[in-house]
């Protein structure tokens, strides 16, 4: 099974909405990262490790998403952690854009995403979603209409 280690603050910083965000509440960005991971990949077999610098403020409860704080070291060594604890890195898929932890990972033998590439991923599928719930409500609503006459 696939494991995800994802630089949690490397991705908000490299996507544009959560950056925006960052810069009026660190902890809504966080919050709104989780959830867009939790729906990510709520349809697909991977463990996911989400890594934020620092200390835990109000805790974030989101299904399929393990999210672990640095506490008083950074994120990118208890990154570096984990990979090294890891049985076989082969299975894990890095997600960030900082130089160094992607060259630890490369020489770990992990498949690296760039936090960018990785962001648009994410966010396009956030948007097929909402388009697919838009489609299924007007589906919906018509069918209602249809059944009962209504114009």
């Amino acid at each position: 099974m696939k494991h995800f280690i994802i630089d949690g603050n490397n991705l908000i910083g490299r996507t544009k909405i959560l950056n925006q965000l960052l810069k009026k509440d660190k902890q809504q960005s966080r919050e709104r990262l989780a959830f867009i991971l939790s729906r990510y990949f709520s349809k697909r077999k991977a463990t996911v490790s989400l890594h934020f610098d620092g200390f835990e403020n109000e805790k974030i409860n989101v299904p399929g998403i393990k999210i672990k704080y640095s506490q008083s070291l950074s994120a990118d060594e208890k990154i570096k952690r984990e990979i090294e604890s890891v049985k076989n890195p082969g299975n894990i898929i890095l997600i960030t854009s900082d130089l160094n932890l992607l060259e630890f990972g490369r020489v770990c033998s992990c498949h690296i995403l760039k936090s960018e590439e990785f962001a648009k991923l994410i966010l396009s599928s956030e948007s097929s979603d909402e388009e697919q719930n838009k489609i299924d409500e007007i589906n919906s609503t018509d069918e209602f209409r249809r059944l009962f006459g209504i114009k």
